[in-house]
């Protein structure tokens, strides 16, 4: 897919990166996209939030409000769009908005004075990006946690060691002070902090077990994808057992050993079988039931940053994925 993005004032942020990888504060911007063949037929707020990292509801309050074109012309949010079509969205300045408390529920695995780990359920943004200023996990964590949050991993960020998607559910681990921040960290760059993951992709792997081993980088057209980059891409590898094979998928256990952004996604769209749900990086229509990839952080362990000891958690598939393996056995 296309898509360039013009901006009205210099050395402003790129817009078109995904709100989950990148906390930004663009200047008013013109989003310019051109509708390709494997769009024909889609709505039109469904199309610009593809691609622009902006929600559903964010996109329709932009058509609501005259700021989205198709072909000069005001748009709809409903609208049927087709091929070759071009788009003009008008993204207006954000307002100036302060990281506030929420007192959001969290479903807390584990938490003593240095940390937390968080089953994070599917749909909840890990910290404020544009099209998400709040309702996020760190929202909750401030909640939660009061003035003791770590700060060192940004002012956005607080804490935050490590991210999952957003349509991405399981276990995410928060540092509540610097030291153990630091410490987390570093585990996490030198390969020490395991974690697992179950998820659901489409086809039949030929072997049972394999590794995926490609650097991974940003794409180099479309800027919201990531995708295997040999020249610009950092060591990637992921490590693969194939756990159940139904009609059409396979239920996956995979190991990363790194952790680049949309890694398990991308590895598995580069050998053929793309997650089932994943509309970014697989079927341009999503399984019924599924409202993002089929992808769950279901095991966690490190070496507690302070104490010394190991720590391992896991946590069940959520009922959204049960009731999908229910469907296709």
């Amino acid at each position: 897919m296309s898509s360039e993005i013009f901006y009205k004032e210099q050395n402003i942020p790129d817009l078109s990166l995904p709100a989950e990888e990148e906390a930004v504060d663009p200047e008013t911007a013109e989003l310019r996209l051109t509708v390709p063949e494997d769009a024909q037929g889609e709505r039109c707020d469904f199309f610009v939030a593809s691609l622009s990292g902006l929600s559903r509801t964010a996109v329709s309050r932009l058509c609501e409000q005259g700021n989205v074109f198709v072909m000069g012309k005001a748009a709809k949010k409903n609208q049927k769009l087709s091929s070759g079509q071009e788009l003009l969205v008008i993204l207006p300045e954000p307002e100036e908005t302060e990281l506030i408390p929420q007192n959001i529920p969290l479903d807390i695995i584990y938490e003593d004075g240095d940390l937390i780990v968080i089953n994070k359920p599917r749909g909840m943004v890990v910290h404020p990006a544009p099209g998400h200023p709040d309702g996020t996990l760190v929202n909750a964590l401030l909640y939660h946690c009061g003035d003791s949050l770590s700060g060192i991993g940004g002012e956005k960020r607080p804490g935050i060691v490590h991210r999952i998607d957003m349509d991405t559910s399981g276990l995410i681990c928060v540092a509540k002070n610097d030291a153990a921040h630091k410490g987390l960290s570093e585990q996490l760059k030198d390969h020490s902090m395991f974690r697992i993951y179950e998820a659901v992709c489409i086809g039949k792997p030929k072997e049972a077990e394999f590794t995926v081993s490609a650097p991974i980088g940003r794409h180099p057209i479309d800027r919201k994808r990531m995708a295997i980059n040999h020249k610009n891409g950092r060591e990637a590898t992921t490590h693969v057992r194939v756990l159940e094979e139904y009609s059409g998928y396979s239920l996956i256990e995979c190991r990363l050993e790194t952790g680049r952004t949309h890694q398990i996604r991308v590895h598995m769209e580069s050998i053929g079988h793309p997650l089932a749900g994943d509309m970014l990086y697989g079927r341009k229509k999503a399984e019924k039931g599924l409202e993002g990839q089929c992808l769950h952080a279901r095991e966690l362990s490190f070496v507690h940053p302070i104490t010394g000891d190991r720590m391992s958690f896991s946590c069940p598939l959520p009922e959204y994925f049960e009731e999908f393996l229910r469907k296709i056995r």
